[in-house]
C-alpha cells in the first residue's frame, strides 16, 4: 500500500542520513524509525480523518467536502487529530525499527533457511507486538478525536493527551466496555 511505501522509503532515507552522524547505530535506527513514522503520519492523516468519518457516512467525496467546508485543511478539518496520528506512527515505527534491527544484529544468523526464517519471524513478531502495545493509546485518542463526538454540538475529545487522560479516568487502563473491534487502550476482553 502507499502507506507502507512511505514508511519503508522514508525509513531508508533517514537511516542513510543518520548514518552520517555520530549517533550509535542502535539510536540512529530508532530515530530513523521515528522520522519515518512522523512523515507517514503527515501523509496519511487527512485520509484517516475521512476514513473515520466514513464509518458513519458512506459517501467518501461528499464526506471529504463536508470536512473541508466545515474545518478546512487545518487541525479542525483534514488534519484533525494530527498529534495523535504523529504519536501513533512515530512511536510505532521508532520502536519497531529500533528493536527489530538491533535485536536482529544481536542474534546470530543461522545457515539453515528454516531456522533463519524463524529467527526473523520471531524478532518481527516481538517487535510488532511491543510497538502495537505502546502505540494503542495514541490510536484510541486518534479515533476518538476524528470520530463522532458523544453528544451533538459537544466536543468531548479535543487533544491527544487530554483524550488519553479522559479515557483513562472514565474507562480505566484496560477498558471494561471493550468489545471485539472496540477502541479501548488495550483490546483485552474482560
Amino acid at each position: 500500500t502507499p502507506k507502507r511505501a512511505v514508511k519503508f522509503f522514508t525509513f531508508e532515507q533517514y537511516k542513510k542520513l543518520l548514518g552520517l552522524t555520530p549517533l550509535s547505530a542502535g539510536l540512529a535506527l530508532s530515530v530513523a524509525g521515528l522520522g519515518s513514522g512522523l512523515t507517514e503520519a503527515i501523509v496519511v492523516n487527512p485520509f484517516e480523518v475521512v476514513k473515520v468519518s466514513l464509518q458513519a457516512n458512506r459517501d467518501s467525496f461528499k464526506e471529504a467536502r463536508l470536512i473541508i467546508n466545515s474545518g478546512g485543511f487545518g487541525l479542525k478539518g483534514l488534519n484533525k487529530g494530527l498529534t495523535s496520528t504523529l504519536g501513533r506512527h512515530g512511536v510505532f515505527n521508532m520502536i519497531y525499527f529500533g528493536f527489530y534491527f538491533n535485536v536482529k544484529d544481536a542474534i546470530p544468523a543461522s545457515p539453515d533457511p528454516t531456522l533463519e526464517f524463524m529467527r526473523k519471524f520471531a524478532i518481527g513478531l516481538t517487535s510488532g507486538t511491543i510497538s502495537s502495545c505502546v502505540n494503542i493509546p495514541f490510536d484510541v485518542a486518534k479515533s476518538r478525536i476524528q470520530g463522532p463526538q458523544p453528544g451533538p454540538g459537544e466536543i468531548k475529545y479535543r487533544t491527544c493527551f487530554q483524550t488519553m487522560g479522559l479515557v483513562y479516568r472514565e474507562e480505566g487502563y484496560v477498558s471494561r466496555r471493550s468489545q471485539p473491534g472496540g477502541d479501548s487502550f488495550f483490546r483485552f476482553h474482560v
